[in-house]
């Protein structure tokens, strides 16, 4: 396990895709590519098994078989400054959440990412509750990941504060669209816990707020770019973050014109890094969709060249 208090969640971490087969099958050779292409380019963190790794369709042995990938192949091609695995082991089940987290921790995992309970929409002394328990029980530093607009619950700003005085929920990654919300959990949180942009468009915004960095769907198709945008402003040259997230402002914007991660998909299949299939119900993007949102990968300066999204 490479997280500590003295090396903190930073940077910017790719929430990774999952190759699929024609016949729905994961592809295990595409993900290891992927995952290889992202290290050599310069990631800080890898995020297996999240929204955009659509996990709700992935069974358990699946998961823990690209969480084991991800972190034998950073094993393997990091050096000293280990990239950092976050293994996506939430569900809407706390006992579930709790085995999962124990068996990402056994795979060598670094620290867990954990969705609010979707569906049953727990209140906050329950979202409070849940994530004590797999803190307390899961063997993992714990990140809170909070979506309202697919969970239908929001953890509050004075709930995730109480739940960052526990040892091991360590940060958040914060995708409720309220800055008043992530301002305030910037100035309040204590030391050494992580706040992380779940949005592409929102991760200048946080780092110039005192952000550590995000979750970036994106990064699958430019990890170099985001871990740059990263670097420039941990560095202060806030000129050059603004630089980069302009440049990428319309891809952000394009990864979202239908569900995540329709679109990343078409634009990995489109720089032949994985076919473009993925688990229904979700579907490959469709005309005209597609043609407009190809175009604007094109603009981005994305090609079959993976030397161009480095």
């Amino acid at each position: 396990m490479l997280w500590s208090p003295e090396r903190p969640l930073r940077g910017a971490f790719t929430a990774l895709v999952t190759p699929f087969r024609m016949d729905g099958s994961v592809d295990e050779v595409a993900f290891r590519s992927l995952v290889s292409w992202q290290i050599l380019a310069g990631i800080d963190g890898l995020v297996p098994c999240g929204t955009t790794g659509e996990a709700p369709t992935l069974s358990a042995e699946e998961r823990d078989r690209l969480v084991a990938i991800t972190v034998e192949t950073v094993q393997a091609r990091s050096a000293s400054s280990r990239v950092q695995v976050l293994a996506g082991t939430g569900t809407n089940d706390t006992a579930a959440t709790i085995a999962a987290t124990r068996r990402a921790a056994d795979i060598g995992a670094d620290a867990a990412l954990v969705v609010a309970p979707y569906y049953n929409r727990p209140d906050q002394r329950m979202l409070e509750a849940h994530y004590r328990a797999v803190a307390d029980a899961g063997g993992l530093p714990i990140v809170v990941y909070n979506v309202p607009s697919r969970t239908g619950t929001n953890v509050a700003a004075e709930t995730l504060l109480r739940l960052a005085e526990h040892p091991r929920i360590v940060g958040v990654k914060e995708a409720s669209a309220n800055l008043d919300q992530i301002t305030t959990i910037l100035h309040d949180r204590p030391r050494g816990f992580s706040v992380l942009a779940g949005d592409d468009a929102w991760t200048l915004t946080v780092l110039a707020h005192g952000g550590d960095g995000v979750v970036s769907v994106a990064a699958n198709e430019i990890p170099g770019a985001m871990s740059a945008l990263c670097s420039a402003a941990h560095a202060g040259d806030w000129d050059e973050a603004r630089r980069i997230h302009e440049r990428y402002l319309a891809l952000f914007r394009a990864n979202f014109v239908a569900p995540n991660p329709v679109p990343v998909k078409a634009a990995l299949a489109e720089m032949g890094l994985i076919g473009d299939y993925l688990r229904a119900p979700l579907l490959p993007l469709a005309e005209p969709d597609r043609s407009r949102f190809l175009a604007v990968v094109r603009e981005a300066g994305l090609g079959t060249s993976l030397a161009m999204a480095v």
